[in-house]
């Protein structure tokens, strides 16, 4: 099975969802719908104030919900710090990270590229202009 098929069906304890709620729907339909679709994600659903992508059993959402309290994630304060996605190898990491910058995404550690998890792990940690933070991880890379 590849990385992008589906499996059977969801395992038990699996992650079913995951709700982040952004200041801007324009920004994170950039930023995080490119980055979903280049993993594999669908558009799921639509409506007035958000959007979801599928990838098997699972889905995320963004939502410019009213209630908001801040126009910024901040991903050192309580709560989420970042997402990470399993990606096919090393060269679709760097595929990835040499096009975020158009789709509105920065790449933190750069002094640290593509081992600021370690020397073990093979990552690159992008950020967008609304502070969420992903981490993209090579599934092939070896460990020595």
């Amino acid at each position: 099975m590849t990385p992008y098929e589906e499996a059977p069906g969801p395992t038990h304890g699996a992650l079913h969802h995951v709700e982040l709620w952004v200041p801007d729907l324009t920004r994170a339909r950039t930023s995080l719908g490119w980055l979903l679709e280049s993993l594999g994600y669908t558009v799921s659903q639509t409506w007035e104030t958000g959007h979801s992508w599928r990838l098997g059993p699972t889905y995320v959402v963004v939502e410019q919900s009213p209630a908001l309290t801040a126009t910024r994630h901040d991903r050192l304060r309580p709560g989420l710090n970042h997402l990470a996605f399993h990606v096919a190898d090393a060269a679709t990491v760097e595929e990835l990270t040499a096009e975020s910058p158009r789709h509105g995404w920065h790449l933190l550690f750069p002094d640290r590229h593509p081992h600021a998890g370690g020397d073990q792990h093979y990552a690159a940690y992008l950020e967008n202009v609304d502070g969420f933070e992903v981490e993209l991880v090579a599934m092939d890379f070896p460990s020595t």
